[in-house]
């Protein structure tokens, strides 16, 4: 499913027009997005929660030459599915 897919599906099950469903949608990944940038996490009962976390630095290869690089530590988002969620699957 893309996002245009996403956002027909909400306008049909909420009954709004696709422009509301696509506001309404850019809000929530908005809304994540800021609150991840501030290292918080956004929990959704029985859907899952959003949160970051820190990679460290690790050594990895360069696949054409096997050549060592070195990849820097970084934050990123991770997503854990609530038990709700995970049952459906």
């Amino acid at each position: 499913m893309n996002k245009a897919e996403l956002i027909a599906r909400i306008a049909d099950d909420a009954g709004i027009t696709k422009v509301q469903a696509n506001a309404c949608l850019d809000s929530f990944t908005t809304a994540v997005g800021q609150t991840l940038k501030k290292g918080d996490k956004v929990t959704m009962v029985g859907f899952g929660t959003f949160s970051v976390t820190k990679r460290k630095a690790r050594t990895g290869r360069n696949p054409k030459t096997g050549a060592a690089i070195k990849i820097k530590a970084k934050k990123v988002a991770r997503f854990k599915p609530g038990k709700e969620l995970a049952g459906k699957l």
